[in-house]
């Protein structure tokens, strides 16, 4: 298509309600807004090891319409391969760009209750989640990035909208982790495994065996 076609295109793109929330669970997890106009558009740029090509062929095929240019294959700096998909740069994610980033940090947006559901919980465990270790049936999310108060929200947000009871762990004095408490342990599993179980290399998180290569 020709710059005029593009353009025509792009202006009748409008988010889902599944890719909204998809694009929540992505932002609080591994997923990245970038703008190249201060804020006036954004791309959706999402990367994950090789590994984990099936998770982002899953994310990608909601968000085809949106990724002209298919998936890109590339290898990084340490060596290993990583693949991913890149968005159109468009308004419609300028709200997301606001309300997840300040400056240039990620933050947990205070309309987090809003947007957060069972499927975008999903992406974020299978972005940054695994069993607590192999002697426990519970689970973590690993949220380094985010400050406490952040977490402290999105804790009571668990609790009201899901009926999960949460803790943070303290990591490296000024770090934090979100801990699925044991007790709601099978009602995390209940919320989340009708997505997670469609992804394969994914799976192992919920059971703690590695996925077969």
């Amino acid at each position: 298509m020709n710059s005029k076609e593009i353009q025509k295109y792009k202006e009748k793109l409008k988010l889902k309600e599944i890719q909204r929330s998809i694009l929540t669970g992505l932002l609080l997890g591994d997923g990245h807004l970038e703008t190249q106009n201060n804020g006036k558009t954004y791309r959706l740029k999402v990367e994950h090891s090789l590994e984990q090509e099936d998770y982002v062929m899953w994310l990608y095929n909601y968000f085809k319409e949106w990724a002209p240019s298919g998936l890109f294959y590339k290898k990084r700096k340490n060596g290993q391969e990583s693949v991913g998909f890149t968005t159109y740069s468009h308004g419609t994610f300028r709200f997301y760009g606001q309300q997840f980033y300040k400056g240039k940090v990620k933050v947990i947006p205070k309309l987090i209750h809003k947007l957060l559901n069972p499927i975008g919980l999903a992406v974020w465990f299978m972005d940054d989640g695994s069993r607590k270790s192999s002697l426990h049936k519970t689970y973590i999310i690993h949220t380094l990035g985010y400050a406490k108060p952040e977490l402290k929200r999105i804790c009571d947000v668990l609790l009201e909208k899901f009926g999960l009871k949460t803790k943070l762990h303290a990591q490296k004095g000024r770090y934090w982790r979100l801990y699925i408490l044991s007790e709601s342990a099978n009602r995390f599993r209940e919320v989340i495994k009708p997505y997670v179980k469609n992804v394969p290399s994914m799976k192992h998180k919920l059971s703690n065996t590695m996925p077969k290569r």
